[in-house]
């Protein structure tokens, strides 16, 4: 705990075996309370590791994909009454010892979503980001801060925390269950009028991390670009996609 607030993390994985481990070791257990593992029909025995080091498992007999593993992520925090959830993924690409900080900045109210940014400082490159994801990073970054008028250096890290009220003000049902979920739901965050802070945040990239391929990073950023324009369409009252909508029946249900 931190200030009297619960704390859990969420693990979306898939085929992490050979990572996992290493992530869970760095976890500050000392404030964190439960530790959660969503595995998403691995081929591997990342399910039966998590078990071994004694988390919470939930496994999908199919896989979901990776906003649908989220969506299961939030459900299952939730529903362990955690206040602050952050979200990691297991195979040791960001530093799980900055899960002490961030959630620090929710603890104290200061605010209700922390990024972990791979872009604030120098380490994104020498990180081993490849040279085309970190321009790709940059562009669609400064094509979502003018569209969504807001200014962030990164949508698209994959470590978060968030204060509880988000995750069940957000109509995250809405939302895809595929990779562009992310950014759906940071255009929600920012729709919705929440405060959203950064920290700097380390990044590896090695052969065991993952990370998605050129054709799936082409039709995620294509889905950026549609996120962004559909927010500014509702800015300018002219359309409103269905995620930003307020709709009881796609929020979180815990019952």
């Amino acid at each position: 705990m931190l200030n009297n607030k619960k704390i859990a993390v969420v693990m979306p994985a898939y085929n992490a075996e050979k990572t996992l481990q290493k992530t869970f070791q760095e976890i500050p257990l000392d404030i964190v309370d439960t530790v959660i593992l969503v595995d998403d029909a691995s081929n591997d025995s990342t399910a039966a590791l998590a078990k071994s080091l004694n988390l919470i498992v939930v496994r999908h007999p199919k896989n979901k994909g990776y906003g649908g593993n989220q969506k299961t992520c939030y459900t299952e925090a939730l529903k362990q009454h955690a206040d602050i959830i952050v979200m990691l993924h297991p195979d040791y690409q960001y530093s799980p010892k900055l899960i002490r900080a961030m959630a620090s900045m929710i603890a104290e109210a200061d605010y209700d979503v922390v990024l972990g940014s791979r872009i604030l400082g120098i380490g994104a490159l020498s990180g081993g980001m490849p040279m085309y994801k970190f321009i790709a990073n940059r562009c669609l970054t400064a094509f979502q801060n003018f569209l969504c008028g807001h200014k962030l250096s990164e949508y698209h890290t994959g470590y978060r925390a968030w204060n509880s009220k988000v995750l069940l003000t957000l109509p995250l049902l809405s939302n895809s269950d595929d990779f562009v979920f992310d950014n759906q739901m940071l255009a929600q965050c920012i729709w919705f009028g929440f405060s959203i802070g950064e920290v700097s945040c380390p990044t590896k990239y090695f052969s065991d991390a993952s990370s998605i391929n050129l054709s799936r990073s082409i039709t995620y950023g294509l889905g950026v670009v549609k996120v962004s324009i559909q927010f500014r369409l509702a800015k300018l009252g002219i359309f409103k996609p269905n995620f930003l909508k307020e709709d009881p029946s796609k929020l979180i249900q815990l019952n």
